[in-house]
């Protein structure tokens, strides 16, 4: 099966996502380096092991389309095609970054891409994406909204408030829950009463689905279904990624509670971006030399951005006191 879907995608697209997911992987290793040098202050949290869910569901939109998502953000971005060079500054807290430096790791936006943010308070994401939604709906455009979500989020119950008004109204959601099977370090067997999160919009009437979360062509397949299905007007869409991280829950997080043993099989069994590389190379859809190629672009590019945030300035005292309000004219 994985053979016939990579003979259907085609060479150009199946190399696109293995270097979107490798941009990912290496920015992402990049960004831990630059932590542990003290470059990178307060919350981290890297997205490695995850790549294929947002390479797999980007691949799925058109231009218009929205993404929303909590605070592991940093491969949402990246994906969405926000700058190397504008995330790693943010993420440094240089004014040349997305927010110029005053959002940092969990908290940058883009309008131009349609990326409204990382967002730190667990959950608080969901309402919003279905209130992108509903103005998507309001306004009479076709565009639909991606609202990404952790296993731990997905007990909150603004999640469930959210889910109500979204198939109340048929809104062109599709609620994706990254379930990375620990949420900050808990798992899920141990913190969800029903433990298959992909029924939980049952209730609502939301169809939902259990997704491969390791296969950027499995994510993509289902992502192409949930989002048709909320484009044409039939409602929101519920996917639950099987997905897995290798680091900690952030950067401060040594991740005791689960073995080496384990991370180390999922790493040699079931990474995203080795077994997209197999898939490739077996149907004979490129050679070694054009991943060489891609390796050494990515480098260049995540090492261009790491000495670009070095290099930018930090934000002057005075944007303490831009984008705190709005100004309107009252009459």
């Amino acid at each position: 099966m994985p053979d016939q879907a990579a003979a259907a995608i085609g060479k150009t697209d199946l190399l696109r996502f293995y270097r979107d997911m490798l941009l990912i992987r290496r920015f992402e290793e990049r960004a831990g380096q630059l932590y542990g040098m003290g470059l990178i202050a307060g919350f981290c949290h890297l997205y490695i092991g995850q790549e294929a869910v947002v390479v797999g569901m980007q691949a799925c939109l058109v231009e218009g389309d929205q993404v929303i998502t909590g605070y592991r953000d940093h491969g949402h971005m990246l994906a969405c095609g926000m700058e190397s060079r504008g995330v790693m500054a943010e993420l440094t807290g240089r004014a040349g970054g997305y927010s110029r430096g005053k959002g940092g790791s969990m908290h940058m936006f883009s309008r131009e891409k349609n990326f409204f943010g990382g967002h730190g308070i667990v959950g608080a994401q969901v309402p919003i994406g279905a209130g992108l939604a509903f103005a998507n709906a309001y306004l009479g455009k076709k565009n639909v909204s991606l609202a990404y979500f952790g296993d731990g989020a997905a007990n909150q119950g603004q999640v469930y408030e959210a889910f109500n008004m979204a198939a109340l109204w048929k809104l062109p959601v599709v609620f994706i829950i990254e379930n990375n099977q620990y949420a900050m370090g808990t798992s899920v067997a141990r913190a969800s009463a029903e433990t298959h999160l992909h029924r939980r919009g049952s209730g609502f009437g939301i169809p939902g689905v259990e997704v491969d979360g390791m296969s950027v062509l499995a994510v993509r397949e289902a992502g192409a279904k949930a989002v048709a299905h909320a484009r044409n007007g039939e409602g929101p869409v519920l996917l639950e990624m099987k997905t897995y991280r290798y680091r900690g829950h952030s950067m401060s997080d040594p991740a005791k509670y689960r073995t080496r043993e384990e991370v180390d099989a999922m790493r040699e069994q079931h990474d995203p971006i080795e077994m997209l590389r197999n898939i490739i190379l077996d149907g004979g859809h490129a050679s070694e030399d054009e991943f060489k190629a891609i390796d050494r672009e990515i480098k260049d590019i995540v090492a261009d951005a790491a000495q670009f945030a070095q290099d930018s300035p930090e934000p002057d005292p005075a944007e303490l006191w831009t984008d705190v309000l709005i100004e309107t004219d009252a009459r």
